[in-house]
């Protein structure tokens, strides 16, 4: 199984808006390790919602892996992902303003090589500055 082929198509899709397809990578019983948005569910079905949120409020999000490293059954990416404001998200109305925050992901595939399991971390901090929701420092 090519692991960085899969985890490249995955974000391929999210960036032309095909969830349901990012989802037809994933298992049906995939874990989610990260808490993205308050309330969404750890699963396959939760992670799709997930992005249909971020779609509506970035409809032009942009998911680009600058690395991605594979080792065993797991491979990690360092992500630049890049978006317009233009829906609602987290009760913030669309502001027009762009984000480009870093985020790394790691997904574990299972013998089909679809992914079982995601643990990742994100820059929030940055993109709620961006968004102009929190200060920007000095």
């Amino acid at each position: 199984m090519d692991h960085a082929a899969t985890i490249r198509r995955m974000y391929e899709l999210i960036s032309v808006g095909e969830i349901d397809g990012f989802g037809d990578l994933m298992a049906d019983d995939f874990v989610e390790h990260e808490e993205a948005l308050p309330g969404m569910e750890r699963t396959k079905d939760g992670v799709k919602q997930l992005f249909h949120v971020l779609r509506a409020a970035f409809p032009d999000l942009r998911m680009e892996p600058r690395d991605v490293i594979v080792s065993g059954d797991k491979a990690v990416a360092r992500v630049a992902a890049t978006g317009t404001h233009q829906g609602e998200f987290m009760g913030m109305p669309a502001s027009g303003r762009t984000v480009d925050v870093q985020l790394i992901d790691i997904i574990r595939f299972g013998d089909d090589g679809l992914a079982r399991e995601h643990w990742g971390i994100f820059d929030q901090m940055a993109m709620m500055q961006q968004l102009g929701a929190i200060p920007a420092p000095a």
